[in-house]
């Protein structure tokens, strides 16, 4: 899909993720995301088609990084429950607990035992947190392994990108039947009737973002909230030049 064909799709669907933050924030309404797969999957482009033209101070991206020594000594979902949104927020997950199902599981960070509880508590977790109010969202965003290994080496071709990449994502190169393994029984347990999993196809990604920002702003009540009235004041009168200094275009200035 070209940039110009993807951009006119998404624009009209950016004007309803506006009308749904107003109607989360007139309501009080508390909306979480949950942006999962595997490493390249698109999370992040998204995350960004989701939030781009909302307020940040309403709309925000929860990334957290590996967990603290004092962190790995609390109830494994403590640190995240911090995160959840307020009254008339909506908090994105680039990733999420379900950490502890893919890659923690996968690279041998947390024990059996450990995963297996958490496979328990995860649906319990999550219907309170819909019990409480929150509208709750979970998105798995598949790609298949060719498709990740011209991500990861776009990665490392582009200075640009290269952050992106860490040894995890080298490591898990290796471990794609593993992580596949580890989704099935992920998904087994905690898709739910009060938190179901929606898995979207990301092997094109803008076709992707635009299929999780259709299902996203379809699932949502009636979000329908008029704007407010803005008066528009006329301009009073400006202050003396002299008060204040203004900067010419940058051709006014010479060089060296």
């Amino acid at each position: 899909m070209k940039r110009k064909d993807y951009e006119a799709a998404l624009k009209p669907m950016r004007a309803e993720l506006v009308a749904m933050a107003r109607w989360a924030r007139t309501t009080g309404q508390r909306i979480v995301v949950l942006f999962e797969g595997r490493d390249t999957a698109g999370k992040g482009g998204a995350i960004r088609a989701v939030s781009e033209k909302l307020n940040p101070r309403q709309c925000h991206i929860v990334a957290l990084a590996k967990p603290t020594e004092a962190e790995r000594t609390q109830w494994y979902f403590q640190r995240y429950v911090q995160h959840l949104p307020c009254a008339g927020e909506i908090v994105l997950f680039d990733r999420s607990w379900y950490n502890r199902a893919g890659v923690e599981k996968v690279m041998g960070y947390a024990s059996e035992a450990e995963v297996a509880q958490f496979l328990q508590q995860a649906p319990t977790f999550e219907r309170m947190l819909v019990d409480d109010g929150i509208l709750l969202f979970k998105y798995w965003l598949t790609t298949d392994q060719a498709r990740q290994e011209e991500r990861l080496r776009e990665r490392l071709d582009d200075p640009l990108k290269r952050w992106k990449l860490s040894p995890i994502d080298f490591a898990a190169r290796g471990q794609y039947d593993a992580y596949t393994e580890a989704r099935e029984t992920m998904l087994a347990a905690t898709h739910t009737e009060w938190a179901p999993w929606t898995l979207v196809d990301f092997n094109d990604q803008k076709h992707g973002r635009l299929t999780l920002v259709r299902d996203l702003l379809d699932r949502l009540p009636d979000t329908h909230v008029a704007p407010p009235e803005i008066e528009f004041p006329e301009l009073g009168r400006e202050p003396k030049a002299e008060h204040y200094s203004v900067l010419g275009p940058i051709a006014d200035y010479p060089l060296g």
